[in-house]
């Protein structure tokens, strides 16, 4: 596995896998890394910073690739790894600046500039809110999980959930009014 990013050189990190955890794994990690490339670059609004966080991710979960597996469904649980992971970095480096989503590539369809038009309206918005709002806005309304989810997820409380949820929405009301255009509140 290729490890590196953000200036640093690129170095081959080799994980110990038992030889039939090895192609499961590899199976995994071919199959579910566009899906986790998706929800990180949500959540860092940095294409390497993304890549980056799978990586940590999936080089936490791969020694214990066996344990993880044999109880069944592993996508919630490298899905938690990854937002842990996520929340320990800015819980590290609270100062950090939020990197900006200078261009959203989207796709050239005739007849869709106003969709394109608030889509792009909506990413710059979502790289204003707080680390943690936009964890919470991208497990709550990208990966569609419940207060309670998001709560174990982020490992906060479920009030913890309720307020960020509620000031990122506001913020984000705030900062692109065309989503409720047409939406009775």
């Amino acid at each position: 596995m290729l490890v590196g990013g953000r200036g640093r050189p690129e170095r081959l990190v080799t994980v110990r896998l038992g030889s039939r955890d090895d192609a499961g794994f590899t199976s995994f990690v071919s199959a579910r890394t566009p899906a986790l490339l998706r929800s990180a670059y949500l959540l860092t609004g940095d294409q390497q910073q993304a890549e980056d966080l799978v990586q940590t991710a999936l080089v936490r979960i791969a020694p214990r690739w066996g344990r993880i597996s044999a109880r069944g469904d592993v996508e919630p649980y490298v899905r938690t790894v990854l937002y842990r992971e996520h929340v320990s970095a800015w819980r590290r480096h609270p100062g950090t600046e939020v990197v900006g989503l200078d261009s959203v590539p989207e796709p050239r369809v005739a007849g869709h500039e106003e969709r394109v038009a608030v889509r792009v309206s909506l990413a710059r918005a979502l790289d204003r809110l707080a680390p943690r709002q936009r964890a919470v806005v991208v497990l709550r309304f990208f990966e569609d999980l419940s207060e309670a989810a998001t709560a174990e997820v982020l490992g906060c409380s479920v009030g913890t959930v309720r307020s960020q949820t509620a000031k990122a929405l506001h913020k984000l009301r705030d900062l692109v009014p065309e989503l409720l255009e047409g939406v009775s509140q």
